[in-house]
């Protein structure tokens, strides 16, 4: 089965070299220096405490030549959604399933809504560290590679397990849920608090955790999604919201999630899918979302 990865940065790049090396049929789609280094010497990784290492990846500029796949994972940043959505519909249009590994809790229906047929969409995530460390490389940040895949509304399906089977003998956990719902709302929590909290603040978590109710911040950003999440009917664990604010607590002080970065560096930003979708949602459902309505607002006026 061919995999088409659309996307070539940290997510993509990284699961498109695992996949190749493992022996796996990879398309990726890439652009630019990026598809020339690739082409030329293949995709480099840089693994934190081992030797880089390099393999020979298929890399095209345009979906069309990207020949016809069983599943085709996007691997971009939200806010390049609608300008991969066309590559993911033609990849869908010829058999494949497309599941989509961004932050957020609503891109299956954003790819629907932007012409990829919901019948060929997989529900996904992936909690993972890396980033494009230049021309063809790829470094890894983390010692956690995770993808988990679902139906959107919910079940085990064959699809979902024939998916989540293409990473093994890799490195990465990947597994078939029951319930993706719940799974995108738990890291949902975690992601939407952090970056609001930190991008209010253009700091690392360290700084938002020790500046004068700072934690508290955080608590109240993590307990407006949790109250958003159960008002839609998402069954989270009981205790999920002092769960993720232990991991806060637990967090490196320099650390700086990447909606920071794309803040710091003036934009484009996930925001819309984040701090953004929090607002959206409570507001449907009938629940305040102070914190996340003060970041929606203050930093899309910041970048303009």
């Amino acid at each position: 089965m061919n995999i088409a990865m659309l996307g070539a940065g940290g997510v993509g790049g990284y699961y498109a070299a695992v996949l190749a090396r493992a022996g796996r049929d990879v398309s990726l789609l890439a652009r630019g220096e990026h598809l020339a280094a690739i082409r030329e010497r293949g995709l480099e990784v840089r693994e934190p405490g081992a030797d880089p290492w390099r393999v020979p990846v298929a890399a095209y500029e345009s979906a069309a030549d990207i020949p016809d796949a069983g599943v085709a994972f996007v691997a971009v940043k939200s806010y390049a959604l609608q300008d991969i959505a066309p590559a993911a519909a033609d990849l869908a249009g010829r058999g494949a399933i497309v599941v989509p590994l961004l932050n957020g809790v609503d891109i299956v229906r954003r790819l629907a809504d932007a012409g990829v047929p919901e019948a060929s969409l997989l529900a996904g995530l992936t909690y993972v560290s890396a980033a494009k460390a230049g021309p063809g490389a790829i470094e890894l940040k983390s010692d956690f590679r995770r993808v988990t895949v679902g139906e959107p509304g919910g079940g085990l399906s064959e699809r979902a397990e024939h998916i989540a089977a293409v990473f093994a003998g890799t490195p990465v956990d990947a597994r078939a849920t029951t319930d993706i719902q719940v799974e995108l709302w738990r890291k949902f929590v975690f992601i939407a608090a952090i970056s609001a909290a930190c991008g209010l603040a253009r700091t690392p978590i360290g700084p938002v955790r020790d500046a004068p109710r700072g934690r508290l911040l955080l608590e109240r950003a993590v307990r407006e999604v949790v109250a958003v999440a159960v008002a839609r009917g998402v069954a989270l664990p009981k205790g999920e919201a002092e769960e993720v604010i232990r991991r806060l607590d637990g967090l490196a002080p320099g650390l700086s999630p990447s909606f920071l970065l794309d803040v710091q560096a003036g934009g484009p930003t996930e925001l819309d899918v984040l701090s953004g979708a929090v607002a959206r949602l409570g507001a449907e459902a009938g629940v305040d979302t102070p914190v996340h309505d003060t970041a929606t607002t203050a930093i899309s006026a910041a970048l303009g």
